[in-house]
């Protein structure tokens, strides 16, 4: 009854909410809700928090959509010192272009179409997502990234679980343009820029092509480039190739590793889910451990390192 309580009285804020900021305020505490869902495993809450994320999201973006063309400032504004008025920036507000590009996204989805796909992922995946929800807007399968010879894409749940723990993702070194609708990573390589020998910067996610020799070139990329400090932290989704040197080298630099209680069904393009020949294994590289165990642990085994 608490949690429906909570539930009502933030969608009631929302339909208030007059400026950016405030449906970025209920997003923020909605998101940190979720977090906390996670650690505790109060699948209900997971639900709801995420459910009411992403409706912030929508309602931040329809205010965005309100913004002078280009110019990055609100159009309602406040007074300054001088009497003159100012208009916040999306820095000042704390989001990023990338953010305020998939918040109107999400504005534009027809309201109908917008709650029906709401539904559908409360009821596949247990908890809303704003890629679940762009996917669905588009008519496309949730992708996460490029596999090689073949196109498979990660389930949007690993995706989200990890954002969660890094706080954003700023680069996917294997992806594509359209891999990038969903992960919303600021930097992105695709096949032909070869993301192996490019900077990475920042939260690090990849779910690099499993055929050889590429998916331990890239291994091997993640490894040195942590070493190296060139970024801050990593959440690397691979298969639990515990026989091969460049998975072992991994471990070796790794935080933490989870292993899912399942086989992720990687979906082809599709939408239609795969049968994996064997398991598949998160790695975590940086210092956001407690996250990483208390977002992972919902879905699979976690070890940490001494």
């Amino acid at each position: 009854m608490t949690q429906l309580i909570r539930y009502e009285a933030a969608r009631n804020a929302l339909q208030v909410a007059s400026t950016v900021d405030e449906a970025k305020d209920i997003r923020d505490k909605a998101e940190a809700m979720a977090a906390y869902a996670r650690q505790a495993r109060d699948t209900e809450l997971i639900q709801w928090a995420t459910e009411i994320k992403v409706r912030s999201e929508r309602r931040a973006g329809q205010l965005l959509a309100e913004m002078p063309k280009n110019s990055g400032k609100l159009r309602n504004s406040s007074p300054s010192h001088d009497g003159r008025a100012t208009t916040p920036t999306l820095a000042s507000l704390g989001i990023t272009y990338n953010d305020s590009s998939r918040w109107q996204k999400l504005a534009a989805i027809d309201e109908e179409k917008f709650e029906a796909a709401v539904a559908a992922a409360k009821d596949a995946a247990g908890q809303v997502t704003t890629a679940a929800m762009l996917r669905a807007a588009a008519g496309k399968p949730h992708v996460a990234n490029n596999s090689g010879e073949n196109e498979w894409y990660t389930p949007p749940e690993i995706i989200e679980i990890a954002r969660s723990v890094m706080g954003g993702i700023d680069t996917d070194p294997a992806t594509s343009e359209i891999a990038n609708q969903t992960v919303g990573a600021a930097l992105i390589y695709t096949a032909k820029d070869d993301g192996r020998t490019k900077e990475w910067r920042g939260s690090v996610w990849m779910n690099p092509p499993y055929a050889q020799p590429l998916v331990g070139d890239f291994a091997e990329a993640a490894t040195a480039k942590y070493a190296s400090g060139e970024y801050e932290q990593a959440c690397i989704l691979v298969n639990n190739a515990t026989e091969t040197r460049w998975f072992c080298r991994m471990l070796e630099e790794a935080s933490a590793v989870c292993f899912p209680k399942a086989r992720i069904r990687f979906l082809d393009p599709q939408g239609n889910p795969g049968a994996p020949l064997q398991g598949q294994a998160v790695i975590y590289m940086g210092r956001r451990v407690s996250e990483f165990v208390g977002a992972f642990s919902t879905i699979g085994f976690v070890l940490v390192r001494p």
